[in-house]
């Protein structure tokens, strides 16, 4: 749970980022791959990252309104990270404006339970990191090369001239 403003908006400006530099390697054609039959295809996770940021800050009292929570999903990969920087933005700004660190301890109804608002960042948060861990591995597996987040890549490791870790 976060318990400052600062805090919050200064880790989800990091995870921001990382989630843009995953984005940025999607192509239009890799945006159908999936795991298996029923499986969330890329662009599916993608934009369900996007549309949790204003389905989630939603029912808060910020009002995300750079795409609606049903929006069907774009069929470019840079529709869907334009669409990512939007909401992204919004939510910083207004959590700038309208959050304070007292306001992160008040309590909203969220899926019939009641979080603090600095437990709804937390979560949003690490729901994000999840989504964008599977979507390395279908990455992966439409053969695009998958940007480090947390450290270097398979493919950056030469970078550093280094062998790949096993």
């Amino acid at each position: 749970m976060f318990t400052s403003i600062s805090t919050a908006i200064k880790e989800l400006r990091s995870e921001s980022i990382a989630t843009q530099k995953l984005f940025k390697n999607l192509t239009n054609d890799s945006l159908s791959q999936q795991v298996y039959a029923e499986g969330r295809t890329l662009a599916r996770l993608a934009w369900h990252i996007v549309t949790s940021i204003v389905e989630m800050m939603n029912k808060t009292d910020l009002k995300i309104t750079d795409v609606a929570e049903d929006a069907p999903i774009p069929v470019t990969a840079s529709e869907i990270l334009e669409s990512y920087r939007k909401v992204s933005a919004s939510l910083m700004n207004q959590l700038q404006e309208k959050w304070t660190d007292e306001s992160l301890t008040e309590e909203v109804n969220m899926y019939g339970e009641n979080w603090s608002k600095g437990t709804i960042l937390y979560i949003l948060m690490k729901h994000e990191i999840h989504h964008r861990a599977q979507m390395t591995v279908v990455m992966r597996q439409a053969g695009l090369k998958v940007p480090g987040l947390y450290g270097p890549s398979k493919e950056e490791w030469s970078k550093f001239k280094m062998p790949p870790m096993e």
